[in-house]
């Protein structure tokens, strides 16, 4: 695609610091010509949002923590997510990495957490190996009538590496309170290394379960986890809590992609995926969306689709990787977003921003890095199939741990924190 004419002996070329030109030396003119570096036609805005994010909950205190351990070590507060029940009670609750979950009244003036449950008792979590721990938590979508919620937790039982799936059910004299007795495993899973866990469940507009559990951790996929349907590891998968068969404390939805394949796993929705760090239904649309973790060179953001195969590890963004790597084909997804290491390098997915505390985001996805310290509202144009907004947000510029929704679509950001001010929100 031409770009520029007119020169009379241009040279070698270069990007601009911040990547948006490119630089072309004419040596006989004498000059340096900017040229955007964009696709005429297809230009995406990249100019600020008028949003930014700020403290919430300022006064907030976190029952049984505290910043100093007994031996006079910091003590990190990890608030890993932060969900809402869906039962009208407007509650926020938010899980630590380190397996206590917390709730508190949705308001800004909240002064103290309820220690919602307890499982430091059977969460594996350290600082060494900080992508285990507690990692996801989503209630039933009928909460207020059966009181069941699900966790995603790595299990201090046994020497295999692993990861588990439970439901749980809220205490019969106490709303505020799960019952920690009530625990019943549905899904195990065994890991060969200690990272890439995933973590993320969702319920869908379905009333379906979906999960996500990386490849298997290391490096490289080494034994080919995104790209085997035997295996659960590096997909998304839908199951049906309401219901249990084949010996399983659930059961698989009939129209699941995969059910009646040879060799395959019937759970499983989508597949060829690294390390999803958050996945989330937009609540207007239904659509599913996914950020996924890149390697060498590439974070990238998907669209789940059913059946999808999103080319881990033939593919890391819009780019063939490794030594089975792949060009495009018709039979792998490409992502709808991908940004170089250059920017940040470890994205974290959030979902689509339907709140009405800032119209502004209104239909944006909102993501962030967690090295970068980043967040940005990206907007995807359905009937052009492309991006057409990646907007910064102005932010803390802290380590993006997750994003959150309430119960009225408000989204808030988490990071790690000293001092217990660890959530943000957004706002004007």
């Amino acid at each position: 695609m031409l770009l520029a004419t007119g020169f009379k002996a241009a040279a070698d070329i270069c990007m601009s610091a911040d990547k948006k030109q490119i630089l072309v030396p004419d040596m006989n003119a004498g000059t340096l010509v900017a040229i955007a570096a964009g696709v005429p036609g297809a230009e995406v805005d990249e100019s600020p949002l008028p949003a930014g994010l700020s403290i919430a909950f300022p006064d907030l205190k976190w029952t049984g923590w505290e910043p100093i351990t007994d031996t006079g070590r910091p003590n990190q507060l990890r608030p890993i997510l932060l969900t809402h029940a869906g039962d009208g009670s407007n509650r926020i609750f938010v899980p630590t990495q380190q397996g206590v979950i917390h709730t508190f009244p949705n308001d800004q003036a909240a002064k103290e957490t309820t220690v919602f449950l307890d499982l430091r008792d059977r969460v594996k979590y350290d600082d060494k190996t900080n992508e285990e721990g507690f990692l996801g938590l989503a209630f039933h979508p009928k909460y207020k009538e059966n009181g069941e919620f699900f966790v995603f937790y790595t299990p201090r039982d046994g020497k295999k590496l692993a990861n588990v799936v439970s439901r749980f059910r809220v205490s019969k004299t106490d709303p505020d309170k799960g019952d920690p007795a009530s625990e019943e495993i549905l899904i195990r899973y065994e890991k060969p290394f200690w990272n890439h866990d995933g973590g993320t469940i969702c319920f869908g507009p379905d009333g379906y379960l979906y999960i996500f559990h990386g490849d298997g951790g290391a490096g490289n996929d080494l034994y080919d986890n995104g790209q085997s349907l035997g295996t659960l590891l590096g997909k998304v998968l839908r199951i049906d809590v309401n219901a249990k068969a084949d010996g399983k404390n659930y059961a698989i939805p009939k129209d699941n992609p995969f059910v009646g394949t040879k060799d395959a796993r019937p759970e499983i929705w989508a597949y060829g995926l690294r390390n999803v760090w958050r996945m989330g239904f937009d609540r207007k649309t239904g659509q599913l969306w996914a950020a996924d973790v890149g390697q060498n060179l590439y974070e990238e953001i998907n669209l789940i689709r059913k059946g999808g195969n999103y080319g881990w590890n033939r593919r890391e963004g819009l780019h063939p990787f490794g030594a089975r790597g792949s060009g495009p084909r018709a039979d792998l997804i490409d992502p709808i977003w991908e940004y170089h290491h250059d920017v940040g390098k470890s994205i974290t997915g959030g979902t689509v921003y339907r709140g009405s505390r800032v119209p502004e985001l209104d239909g944006y996805y909102i993501y962030g890095d967690y090295v970068a310290g980043k967040v940005w509202g990206l907007k995807y144009d359905q009937e052009k199939g492309r991006v057409v907004e990646n907007r910064p947000i102005k932010g803390p510029n802290l380590p993006v741990y997750s994003f959150g929704e309430d119960e009225k679509g408000e989204m808030y950001m988490l990071t790690a924190t000293r001092n217990g001010r660890g959530i943000y929100w957004f706002g004007k």
